[in-house]
C-alpha cells in the first residue's frame, strides 16, 4: 500500500549537496523549516506562475503543517524541475516513470549571485578576529519548555500549525485544566510528544475477526510478537510503530519515554501496562501510519472472567488519540456482547472516527452475506444509538485468495471494491492527520470549558458552614438535575456534557469544598484561543500562493 502524501524524494549525492545548500539559503531562520514566507521568495527564482507554485507547495505540504523540511524541500525543487521541463504538475508526477534520482536540479535565476554573496559574508565574518559564534538552538525547544518562567511568544513567531497548537495549550487550555482536574475526569494532561506523534489507527472487535491478520495484510508481513489463530491470541493492546529494527518494547518501558505519546496509560496502572507492549520495525507504511491492535472482546461465559485493568476506559483513551476507529465482525459472530456494547458506548463522541469491516467475508455465499449484512445494520442500530447508518465495508482482509466458490463473481467485484474505498479511507489519514488534530484539539478545550463550569458550579453549591458532607451527597445524587442547570445557565449544548455515571464515579473520591470557584478571565482566555488564536494560526499557515 502506497501512502500518496508527499513522494518519497530520492536524488543523487552530488545533487542533495546542491539541495542542502539551497535549503540552508532558503532557511532564514536557520530553524530547518522553510515557511511560506520563506518559500515565496525563493521559488519565485524558478519563474514558474503563482498557480503553479501553488501546486507545487500544496503536494510538498502534503500534511499542511505549514512548512516544508528538507525531504519535503527536495520533492518540491523536483517538481520544479520538471515543471520547467514542460511536465503538468500533479500529485501522481513523481510516481510516474521519471528518473528522479538523476534529475537535475532546477533552473533558479539569480540564485549563483546571491549564494556567492552569502559566502563572501561568511568567510568576511570568520576572519574578523573578535568575532563571537553564536549557537542557535532550536526555538521550539525554548517556546514549549515546562518552565513556569516560560516566556509568551507572538502567533508570528511558531513555525508549523502543531507548534502553535503546543504553546496555545500550555498558555490558554492547560491551566484551565489543572485548576479544575480536567485531566482527573477526561483524559490525562497533553505534552509535546501527543501533538507531534504520528496518525493512530485502532482495531476492535471481538476475538478471531481478523484484526491482527487485517494489520498483516496491509503491511505485507508480520509484525514482531503477532500471533494469529482461531482462539484468543492477541491478549494485549500491541501498538505497531515504525522503527529501526524489529523488536518489542514493554509497555512499562514504553510508557515512561517522553518522546512517545502513551505516559498517560500510566494512570491504568501495572495490571495494564503488563498488558501492553510497543511493536517496531522498519516500513514504509508505518512511516505515516501506527496501528493499535488489541485484544479481542470478550463474549458469552468470557464475560464473567473480569479483566484486571479498566478495558473500556483504556479503549476510550486510544479512541481520543486515534485518527481511525475499525470495527471489526465476523459473519459468525455478530452478536454484540455487554462488553462490546461498553466498549461501543466509550466511543461516543468519536463516531466521525469510526469504521465499520465486515471481515471473512468469503466464507459464506452471496444470499447468506444479504442476510448477514442485514444482521448486522440491526445489531448496530440497537446499539450506537443514531438515525444515520455507519458506513460498513465487506470484503475478506487477508493474503489468501477469495474463496470465490462461496462468494461467486459479483462478491469478488464487490470485495475488490470495498477494500480499494478502505484503502482510499487509509491512505487520506496522513493528509487529514493535521485538521484531525486541531478538530481533536477543538473538541478537548470545549469540553474542558464545560468540565469547569461543572466544577465552579458544584463549588458554588456547598454551603459555607455546616451540612457540607450532606449537600455533597444530594449534588453527587442529583448530578443530572445539575447538568441542566449548568446548561441553562451558560447556554451550552446538552450533547457535549460529559456521561453523568462515569462523572459520579470520579466526583466521588473528591471534596468539594476544596474545588476552584470559576474563574470567568480562565474560561475566557480559552473562548479567544477558539474564537480567534486558532483561525488566525490557520490563517497564518495555509498555502502561500492562495
Amino acid at each position: 500500500m502506497e501512502i500518496d502524501s508527499a513522494p518519497i524524494s530520492r536524488c543523487s549525492v552530488e545533487n542533495k549537496k546542491i539541495y542542502q545548500q539551497w535549503f540552508a539559503f532558503a532557511d532564514s531562520d536557520g530553524d530547518g523549516r522553510i515557511t511560506g514566507t520563506d518559500a515565496i521568495t525563493f521559488f519565485s527564482m524558478s519563474n514558474l506562475s503563482r498557480p503553479e507554485l501553488k501546486q507545487v507547495w500544496a503536494i510538498a505540504d502534503s500534511k499542511r503543517l505549514g512548512f516544508l523540511g528538507f525531504k519535503e524541500f527536495v520533492t518540491a525543487m523536483q517538481i520544479v524541475s520538471l515543471a520547467q521541463a514542460g511536465h503538468e504538475i500533479g500529485s501522481e508526477l513523481l510516481h510516474a516513470n521519471v528518473d528522479v534520482e538523476n534529475l537535475r536540479p532546477p533552473t533558479m535565476e539569480g540564485l549563483d549571485v546571491l549564494l556567492a554573496k552569502k559566502a563572501k559574508r561568511l568567510s568576511k565574518s570568520e576572519g574578523e578576529p573578535n568575532g563571537n559564534t553564536e549557537v542557535q538552538t532550536s526555538k521550539s525547544a525554548s517556546w514549549f519548555s515546562s518552565t513556569k518562567s516560560a516566556k509568551k511568544v507572538p502567533l508570528s513567531s511558531v513555525t508549523s500549525i502543531f507548534d502553535g497548537l503546543k504553546k496555545l495549550y500550555l498558555q490558554n487550555l492547560k491551566p484551565l485544566e489543572v485548576t479544575y482536574h480536567f485531566n482527573d475526569f477526561v483524559t490525562p494532561l497533553l505534552t509535546n510528544s501527543d501533538f507531534d506523534a504520528k496518525p493512530m489507527v485502532m482495531l476492535l472487535g471481538q476475538y478471531s475477526t481478523g484484526k491482527t491478520t487485517f494489520i498483516k495484510h496491509l503491511l505485507r508481513s508480520s509484525y514482531p510478537g503477532a500471533h494469529i489463530g482461531p482462539e484468543p491470541t492477541t491478549d494485549r493492546f500491541v501498538v505497531v510503530m515504525n522503527g529501526p529494527d524489529e523488536r518489542s518494547v514493554p509497555g512499562n518501558t514504553i510508557a515512561v519515554q517522553a518522546d512517545m505519546p502513551y505516559s498517560g496509560l500510566t494512570t491504568f496502572g501495572t495490571a495494564f501496562l503488563s498488558k501492553f507492549e510497543c511493536s517496531q520495525m522498519p516500513h514504509p507504511l508505518l512511516e505515516h501510519i501506527t496501528f493499535v491492535d488489541t485484544p479481542g472482546v470478550l463474549s458469552g461465559e468470557k464475560q464473567r472472567t473480569q479483566r484486571s485493568y479498566d478495558f473500556t476506559g483504556v479503549t476510550s483513551w486510544f479512541a481520543a488519540k486515534c485518527d481511525l476507529i475499525l470495527l471489526l465482525f465476523d459473519p459468525h459472530k455478530l452478536d454484540i456482547s455487554d462488553e462490546f456494547k461498553r466498549v461501543i458506548s466509550s466511543l461516543r463522541g468519536h463516531d466521525d472516527k469510526i469504521r465499520i469491516v465486515l471481515n471473512k467475508a468469503d466464507q459464506v455465499d452471496t444470499q447468506q452475506l444479504m442476510r448477514v449484512y442485514g444482521a448486522l445494520m440491526w445489531s448496530l442500530g440497537k446499539v450506537i444509538n443514531t438515525p444515520e447508518v455507519m458506513r460498513v465495508y465487506i470484503g475478506s482482509f487477508n493474503d489468501k485468495p477469495i474463496n470465490e466458490a462461496a462468494a461467486g463473481p459479483l462478491g469478488r467485484e464487490l470485495f475488490e471494491k470495498e477494500q480499494d474505498d478502505l484503502l482510499t479511507d487509509l491512505k487520506d489519514i496522513p493528509k487529514k492527520a493535521c485538521d484531525r488534530r486541531i478538530n481533536e484539539f477543538v473538541k478537548r478545550a470545549r469540553a474542558a470549558k464545560i468540565h469547569a463550569y461543572i466544577i465552579g458550579h458544584l463549588k458554588k453549591e456547598m454551603p459555607a458552614m455546616i451540612g457540607k458532607t450532606k449537600t455533597q451527597q444530594k449534588l453527587i445524587d442529583n448530578l443530572a438535575d445539575e447538568f441542566a442547570k449548568v446548561q441553562r445557565e451558560h447556554h451550552l449544548p446538552p450533547g457535549d456534557f460529559p456521561h453523568v455515571d462515569q462523572f459520579k464515579e470520579v466526583l466521588s473520591g473528591y471534596n468539594f469544598d476544596k474545588f476552584e470557584k470559576l474563574k470567568p478571565k480562565m474560561v475566557q482566555a480559552v473562548d479567544d484561543m477558539l474564537g480567534y488564536d486558532i483561525p488566525d494560526l490557520l490563517k497564518n499557515f495555509r498555502n502561500p500562493y492562495d
